[in-house]
């Protein structure tokens, strides 16, 4: 049995976001292409003696006592109806209140890694019961490859997962300005947005796979969360400007904000684009083609 594991949570952008109105429940309806990328936290789990307790260490930021790690270690006690003590040492790398996924990826990681850990072999149904008690994106995670990669168009409150081939041909400049957007904070600008009329023309869902696999340069995918938290926060539409300028064939932000990216069919006016962004103060990651 395994005394301790070391896994990589990778993030995500959002390839196209329509937010529907508020359902009955509270959540919304989403339409959406989830595509990973290489930028990840790092995940040191340990089995600890004793029983009935999860601690988390990360030195790179302040997490809260309650976060999505320790409820997916409640998530994991409850369906799998033990409570080891582990201690896990989180190496934060994704922005957070980037519209990246880092906190729900990292969650789906460590449930992985506990099932392997302690070896309870949870099924899809267990572990899609800990994602509903999580958050809407673990859904998206669980559903990667070994390797925490993949892509899938996602739909309902972000539990319907529909896997489709990953493009490896994509170069993906990554651009994170210096605002921290709340998902709490982008869905309540959206929904007093919702009747304004921005003139957003969205992709129908059932054509949003085959504009994936089209030309980067014919890409139309919109997200609902961009006109109203670029007003909010201008750096956003600076660093869409910077990329768009930069020769970007496609740019947009990702999620609710605020991490934006632009996509290259040229790959060395992506590493301009990283260059001026670095040069401008901007924090940036890089994604090319393989």
């Amino acid at each position: 049995m395994l005394h301790d594991i070391v896994i990589s949570a990778y993030a995500k952008i959002n390839i196209g976001l329509r937010v529907l109105p508020k359902r009955a429940d509270g959540y919304h309806d989403i339409e959406s292409i989830f595509h990973t990328v290489p930028l990840c936290d790092v995940l040191h789990v340990e089995r600890m003696p004793g029983s009935g307790g999860c601690v988390v260490e990360c030195g790179q930021m302040q997490l809260p006592q309650h976060n999505t790690l320790t409820a997916a270690y409640d998530g994991f006690c409850r369906v799998s109806g033990i409570r080891p003590s582990v201690h896990v040492a989180l190496e934060k790398r994704i922005p957070a209140g980037a519209g990246l996924g880092g906190g729900s990826s990292d969650a789906a990681s460590f449930l992985r890694g506990l099932d392997a850990l302690y070896e309870t072999n949870l099924t899809s149904e267990q572990m899609q019961c800990v994602a509903a008690s999580v958050g809407s994106d673990v859904f998206f995670f669980l559903s990667c490859d070994a390797a925490g990669m993949g892509s899938a168009v996602v739909t309902g409150r972000g539990d319907t997962v529909h896997i489709i081939r990953q493009r490896r041909d994509l170069n993906i400049v990554l651009a994170c300005p210096a605002v921290h957007s709340s998902t709490a904070e982008a869905y309540a600008l959206v929904d007093s947005c919702m009747e304004r009329d921005y003139g957003i023309q969205y992709p129908p869902l059932e054509s949003l796979e085959a504009m994936y696999r089209a030309r980067v340069c014919a890409w139309s995918f919109a997200n609902s969360f961009e006109r109203p938290l670029m007003e909010r926060y201008p750096a956003i539409a600076e660093a869409l400007s910077v990329l768009r300028d930069c020769g970007a064939d496609f740019v947009q932000m990702s999620g609710s904000g605020s991490a934006v990216f632009g996509v290259f069919e040229n790959s060395v006016a992506a590493e301009n684009a990283s260059a001026i962004l670095a040069d401008m103060g901007i924090k940036n990651y890089c994604s090319f083609s393989r």
